[in-house]
């Protein structure tokens, strides 16, 4: 069942977009159009097809939490525009 011009504009509303007439209906034919593929789709056969989220197989790549000494303070801070004793000083921003 094909959307109408209102259902696309109660829609928009909801978004709150501001569509002009020609925007409402190039949408409303467009939206139309999206809704035929997915029609089509429907009437294939996926019966036995597992559904994926991804077309080629994800894993993650984790590196091994090794403890290691930490970057000295002096070394961090040796590039710090501004400093107060051992920390980065940085301007106030919250009155």
């Amino acid at each position: 069942m094909p959307l109408t011009r209102e259902e696309v504009e109660h829609v928009a509303l909801l978004g709150r977009l501001e569509l002009t007439p020609e925007e409402l209906e190039r949408f409303t034919v467009q939206l139309n159009a999206i809704l035929e593929y997915f029609e089509q789709l429907r009437s294939i056969n996926t019966e036995g097809v597992p559904p994926t989220s991804h077309v080629i197989p994800l894993q993650n790549v984790f590196r091994e939490d090794v403890v290691e000494e930490s970057l000295p303070v002096e070394d961090a801070l040796q590039n710090a525009p501004s400093r107060l004793a051992e920390t980065f000083r940085v301007p106030r921003i919250v009155e």
